[in-house]
């Protein structure tokens, strides 16, 4: 991550009537110079600053790219307004996991393409996941042409390069890389909160789950060099920022391609190091990869917070069979106790998937049963979605929709009692908890929201002078799945 005054020397060096280098991340330094120039005339035309909304479908993994398309904008002079229905530019960084996502875009084009003819100057852009499915293009260019510029996950580091193209057009451009092995991170990034940030550790996926289309999305997997992930968090802490999540498809199998490969407990012990930092989370960890290595450095740890997340998918292991997920009911169940054993105070949560083909309600009573047994403290529960390309689409035996609903019924009724009983251990005693402020709460200005280290919401009351601060309260009421407390005085 380049800082600010870095940043405005490169631009200011670039002679913008040479060609553009060749080399990254220099080239977008000089479209960014560039766009720049146009942002500058486009201002003196309208009488204001152009203006732009960034819509965010799907994972952290988006939401990281998104702040890095706000960042391009905003040194480009771009104003974000976060109105859709009032921007100049409009981009929606997409998300293709499950099909609804899909569905939800083209149903906010539709509403898009209505505000564009009543402001034809309005500029349209997508990215992300969705757009690396080549029958998702085809509709666009035949349905959709009112969109201005498509690009993908691959070369989305190309924005500033691709903004200058589309400032200069009025043709739909489209820019899709089936893959890459190029990494470039060094580009401006807007932050969504100044005291938390997401950071890149690896892209891709390997794994191929057979319901899953990401590794055909976000292809295979490329590790980032770790002096360049610690270089990052360093000026990242040096801004402001005591909490970070590093973030990867599967971060346990961090660095196994690297020149010099590195585990990903070995990269967490040296991230601990960087003075400052008071938390470290990550996501996602794939259970077949998570070593006893990494129980250790999390169980000796005092910055990584005490929370897993899990993704189980089925409690079946004739279905995580079918799923090709490479491990058993057995073996994860092994591994869950195995985690709570060494780190008892830690929160596990985890992705459930109901109606995988071939699903029986046997099957279910068997997730049910490791729902029990691993007590989770959360669990995003979702129905299964037919991912064209993928060959769980082509597999027989699809689930019925009445059955699938009465078994997603049932699990989400078993998540929710047992979630709710972990939540309420923590109130024993009126134990107190360390909480990083994280907003004012939304529905009371006179609390504000803040999250234990095991990711458990707390409100507590306060103003937003504590925002960014990790404070000690005493946890008085549990509300279900969160806390009302106060802040403990002899702490302050």
């Amino acid at each position: 991550m380049i800082n600010q005054q870095n940043l405005e020397e490169e631009l200011k060096k670039f002679d913008l009537s040479l060609s553009p280098p060749a080399k990254e991340p220099e080239r977008q330094y000089y479209y960014m110079a560039l766009a720049r120039e146009k942002v500058k005339k486009m201002t003196q035309e309208l009488g204001r600053k152009p203006t732009f909304c960034v819509v965010t479908f799907g994972c952290q993994m988006n939401a990281r790219d998104s702040e890095k398309l706000v960042g391009i904008l905003e040194e480009a002079g771009y104003e974000n307004n976060g109105e859709d229905e009032k921007s100049d530019l409009v981009i929606f960084n997409t998300c293709t996991v499950r099909d609804n996502a899909n569905q939800r875009v083209y149903g906010r084009l539709g509403i898009l393409n209505g505000y564009k003819k009543k402001n034809p100057a309005m500029k349209i852009a997508l990215c992300g996941c969705m757009m690396q499915e080549q029958t998702v293009i085809e509709k666009l260019q035949k349905s959709y042409r009112f969109v201005n510029l498509i690009f993908g996950t691959h070369n989305i580091f190309k924005f500033a390069e691709l903004l200058v193209a589309m400032i200069d057009s009025d043709d739909m451009i489209v820019d899709i890389w089936k893959d890459t092995d190029q990494i470039v991170e060094d580009l401006p990034v807007s932050r969504k909160y100044p005291f938390k940030s997401g950071i890149n550790i690896m892209f891709g996926c390997n794994n191929f789950c057979s319901y899953c289309i990401v590794p055909y999305v976000r292809g295979r997997e490329r590790s980032r060099e770790p002096k360049d992930i610690i270089r990052e968090i360093e000026m990242l802490v040096a801004d402001g920022v005591v909490e970070i999540m590093l973030l990867g498809q599967n971060v346990n199998s961090y660095g196994k391609n690297l020149p010099h490969p590195i585990t990903f407990a070995q990269l967490l012990q040296e991230v601990e190091k960087i003075e400052g930092l008071a938390r470290i989370r990550f996501m996602t960890s794939h259970p077949k990869d998570l070593s006893d290595e990494l129980i250790e450095v999390m169980k000796k740890s005092k910055k990584i917070c005490r929370h897993l997340h899990l993704p189980l998918q089925s409690g079946s292991t004739r279905i995580l069979e079918k799923m090709n997920r490479r491990y058993t009911k057995e073996q994860y169940l092994a591994l869950a106790k195995k985690i709570r054993r060494e780190i008892p105070d830690i929160a596990i949560t985890t992705d459930i998937i109901v109606g995988f083909p071939g699903e029986t309600r046997e099957d279910v009573d068997d997730t049910i049963d490791v729902i029990r047994q691993v007590a989770f403290d959360n669990a995003f529960t979702f129905i299964y979605s037919k991912r064209t390309g993928t060959p769980a689409a082509a597999m027989e035996n699809q689930v019925p929709q009445q059955e699938v609903k009465e078994n997603f019924d049932r699990v989400l009724k078993t998540v929710q009692e047992i979630s709710r009983e972990r939540v309420k251990e923590y109130q024993k005693q009126h134990q107190r908890a360390e909480i990083l402020i994280e907003e004012v709460n939304e529905h009371d200005a006179t609390l504000v929201t803040g999250r234990m280290s095991n990711n458990t919401l707390v409100h507590i009351p306060g103003d937003a002078s504590m925002i960014g601060r990790i404070v000690t309260a005493e946890l008085l009421e549990c509300h279900g799945f969160y806390y009302v407390g106060k802040i403990c005085e002899d702490t302050l």
